[in-house]
């Protein structure tokens, strides 16, 4: 499980974002104050895979602790900024911030910022697995047995999304709005049906009886 350091001080943000990370499948630190991260830092720099860190602190700001980090580590930083503050966001990403988010954002927009971030540090989890099929997340490539399988790009991101979401229920328009981008057109329904259908047909044993990629009636699909 990789761990995010999370520094902000708006006690209802950390709370909802330390669910939201958790149900993820990401152990969560949390401070509110630059002295606090950067003794994070210090003490468990090598168990912190990611650091998401708003500017506006409790005690200092979130400059600090990103020129500390950069300056002494190779974690990567995701800085938390306020809507149209443009000052703050070049300055985070002259500092050496890997990436920016402005509040409000959306749930699954942090998700998806924080996974490239960390595929394109070198910090993710390459080998994915569900059963006997892994996927190599820097390689882009898929094996089931052992032995190498052919994906198109939108059922290898079906597959990727699936496995980042094992033993979580997705619902259709979860996964749609996932995927919509990845084909250059919109999916519809009947499109995600049949590239479902496709993926089970290439990664089952069995695609009639899946086990893998589970049909929860009425919600949607889950990975085991």
């Amino acid at each position: 499980m990789q761990t995010i350091l999370l520094v902000e001080d708006d006690e209802e943000i950390i709370r909802h974002l330390t669910k939201f990370l958790q149900d993820e499948h990401f152990q969560v630190i949390s401070v509110t104050g630059q002295r606090d991260a950067l003794k994070a830092i210090e003490e468990k720099e090598s168990m912190i895979d990611l650091v998401l860190l708003d500017i506006s602190l409790a005690e200092g700001n979130g400059f600090a602790v990103c020129a500390a980090i950069k300056s002494n580590t190779d974690i990567p930083v995701v800085f938390l900024t306020a809507s149209g503050d443009e000052y703050s966001t070049v300055t985070g990403l002259d500092m050496g911030a890997d990436d920016y988010i402005a509040k409000p954002f959306r749930p699954r927009e942090l998700m998806s910022r924080i996974r490239n971030v960390l595929r394109r540090t070198g910090k993710s989890n390459s080998i994915l697995k569900l059963a006997n099929v892994s996927i190599d997340a820097n390689s882009g490539t898929v094996q089931k047995n052992g032995s190498e399988i052919f994906l198109s790009a939108l059922e290898y991101r079906l597959l990727l999304i699936f496995a980042n979401h094992k033993g979580q229920v997705l619902s259709r328009n979860q996964l749609l709005d996932e995927i919509w981008d990845v084909a250059g057109d919109f999916v519809n329904d009947n499109t995600l049906t049949v590239y479902i259908k496709r993926l089970r047909e290439k990664i089952e044993d069995d695609p009639g009886k899946p086990k893998i990629i589970k049909t929860i009636r009425g919600l949607g699909y889950r990975a085991e």
